[in-house]
């Protein structure tokens, strides 16, 4: 047998082996697809290629899949799954090589990063997450979701932490980000212009990358502190800081014709956490952000008083005019904005139901229909494409109960709290400062949408919010062996 090997190597290379081999691969992928009539086999080859680069070179692996975040689209299977493309493959892709390459290089995994408290914390929030699965009303449904949080975590925490540390890192970060973003949205803002950059069209303009304005406008106003901040780099009115300057004003401009009232005020937000973090205020504006939220929800609940804020169905209409949306808004008579309400009354009647464990995680859809009041109820209440609460703070509670929204809870408010001593731990000189304000704006802009928003469990947001925190944590643990040293 050895005899017949050695003969065969001596009319091909291992090499030409390897190639014979995936052409065989490409025949039998495209054979499958013909007789099963579906085109999605066709792209088994290219799995195979991006595991093959992974093992060679991850590291330009995990920047590619952030390239491919502002393009990624969507895509339904004929069971009804559905999945994020290219994206979701390579995620997963590469949590398995980051868990094989952590496993076999134990000794490089530093302490200080697994012991930080945001690690800690971090690890608590997934814990619980799998503890409250163990009492879920759908086990099926909320192992998936379990499951899809871990290679969120493992890919973009743990392996962003070990390729995010340099200021070089995180410019060719900014560079795989930005350029594509950058592009797509100059495509989707043309296309935007060509319908006469009306509200009601704004949707079409976007498909397929973006779900709707509101997935849209997110990934531009968490990177728009990226593109901002980066301009510092370089010296003013160079040819990179032309770039970069104008990447920024194209993700403002996208964002002014987003319609997306969430993205506006995020931006203000991120802007007003840039002076509190250098000013040292983020401990009173946490406290007045906690207690203004603590009262107010306290005096909904009081007696059902929430009822007095059910809108008139015949009023609460799709409007098609951004102007006429505005002062909906303010009248209680937008149907995005009363949609959400009717699901928040829905999501705290689940919580006096389930309030220590919560009905399970990623069970809000399947169960919350049967716990809403008519009087809130909307022309878009059928709810088709499956959205959930529309506040992840309070989908936390609902499917993780009370001690889930805390340990959550605990862990954003340390991060923000820990936002302003990372800061002014930092020697200018380092140049980590604009890195810490890069990742503190994009953080503070995250949790503003998602006060209105479920977006951390997807590709275009969830990534960024834990590489963030990776970040920060990175820079922390900077600042302290310099302090060492």
């Amino acid at each position: 047998m050895k005899a017949r090997i050695a003969m065969l190597r001596q009319f091909f290379s291992p090499e030409e082996w390897l190639l014979a081999i995936f052409g065989i691969v490409i025949v039998f992928s495209v054979w499958l697809s013909i007789y099963y009539s579906t085109a999605i086999l066709v792209g088994f080859p290219a799995v195979l290629l991006a595991v093959y680069w992974c093992i060679l070179d991850f590291k330009r692996v995990f920047f590619v899949l952030f390239a491919c975040i502002p393009v990624s689209v969507e895509y339904f299977f004929p069971n009804g799954y559905a999945t994020d493309l290219p994206t979701e493959p390579m995620i997963v892709g590469l949590m398995i090589v980051a868990t094989a390459y952590f496993l076999q290089n134990f000794h490089v995994m530093r302490g200080d990063f697994f012991k930080h408290p945001i690690t800690v914390l971090l690890l608590f929030h997934v814990a619980w997450t799998m503890i409250a699965m163990t009492t879920s009303i759908q086990f099926v449904y909320s192992l998936k979701f379990l499951v899809a949080k871990i290679w969120y975590v493992v890919t973009f925490y743990f392996l962003g932490s070990k390729l995010l540390r340099t200021e070089a890192d995180l410019k060719m970060f900014v560079r795989y980000v930005g350029i594509p973003l950058v592009l797509i949205v100059v495509v989707c803002v043309i296309r935007h212009a060509m319908l006469g950059f009306t509200f009601e069209d704004v949707n079409f303009a976007l498909s397929p990358f973006f779900r709707n304005h509101v997935s849209y406008a997110s990934v531009m106003a968490l990177f728009f502190p990226f593109l901002w901040l980066a301009t510092g780099w370089y010296p003013r009115y160079s040819k990179q800081w032309y770039y970069v300057a104008f990447g920024a004003a194209v993700l403002l401009i996208g964002i002014q014709f987003s319609y997306t009232r969430a993205a506006y005020g995020a931006i203000f937000l991120a802007l007003g956490a840039y002076y509190v973090i250098r000013w040292r205020m983020m401990k009173y504006v946490l406290l007045v952000v906690v207690t203004f939220f603590t009262i107010g929800i306290t005096a909904l609940i009081n007696n059902n008083k929430y009822l007095d804020f059910a809108p008139d169905y015949s009023k609460t209409i799709m409007h098609k005019s951004f102007d006429n949306l505005l002062e909906a808004t303010y009248k209680l008579q937008d149907i995005s904005t009363m949609e959400r309400v009717y699901r928040w009354v829905a999501a705290f009647r689940m919580i006096e139901e389930r309030p220590l464990m919560g009905v399970g995680p990623g069970n809000f859809y399947s169960y919350y229909k049967i716990y809403t009041v008519n009087k809130f109820k909307t022309y878009v209440s059928d709810n088709p494409e499956q959205s959930g609460v529309h506040s992840y703070y309070l989908m936390v509670t609902v499917e993780q109960g009370i001690i889930g929204l805390f340990i959550f809870l605990i862990l954003n408010l340390f991060i923000f709290l820990k936002i302003e001593s990372i800061y002014h731990a930092t020697s200018v000189e380092s140049g980590r400062r604009t890195i810490i304000l890069m990742a503190s704006m994009c953080f503070v802009i995250i949790q503003s949408l998602l006060l209105m928003n479920d977006l951390i469990e997807t590709d275009k947001t969830g990534s960024f919010y834990y590489v963030c925190i990776a970040i920060l944590v990175n820079m922390d643990i900077a600042n302290r062996r310099e302090i060492q040293e």
